[in-house]
């Protein structure tokens, strides 16, 4: 197994993405996620803080985007590629209060050439109800 990938299965992630806003350990402002593979789902973990909030203790939904943004490209990620977003649609099914655990799934639907679609879902941990859920294009890098 390549070292690169051997250090992301290990949870540590190669240099160039230490300061990413979602799964950056080495981003002091970032979210602090960490995403594991576990059989053919990225999965990830996050409870919104105060400082997440848009308005009246909901978390901004620009938030809740680049969690299901992260989740879609670290399935990529994980499995030894780099990508990048290509395009990303997402459908916002209810508020998400802060102070809620979620609980993130990310999930490849059809890889052709360098182009991964991918779907994503942020999931309330209490109850198992979908908050919201996004789709998108992933393209890998040369």
């Amino acid at each position: 197994m390549d070292q690169d990938l051997a250090k992301k299965r290990a949870g540590q992630l190669a240099s160039g993405s230490n300061q990413c806003f979602v799964c950056g350990p080495a981003n002091p402002i970032g979210l602090g996620v960490t995403f594991e593979l576990d059989g053919d789902v990225c999965r990830g973990q996050f409870t919104p803080g105060p400082e997440h909030m848009g308005y009246d203790q909901v978390t901004h939904g620009g938030i809740v985007f680049s969690l299901l943004d992260d989740v879609m490209a670290n399935w990529v990620w994980l499995q030894g590629e780099r990508c990048f977003t290509a395009r990303a649609d997402i459908r916002y099914r209810s508020e998400l209060p802060v102070g809620t655990p979620i609980r993130l799934e990310g999930r490849c639907v059809k890889r052709k050439g360098r182009l991964a679609q991918m779907t994503g879902l942020l999931i309330r941990q209490a109850d198992d109800f979908v908050v919201a859920e996004a789709s998108g294009a992933f393209m890998t890098a040369r």
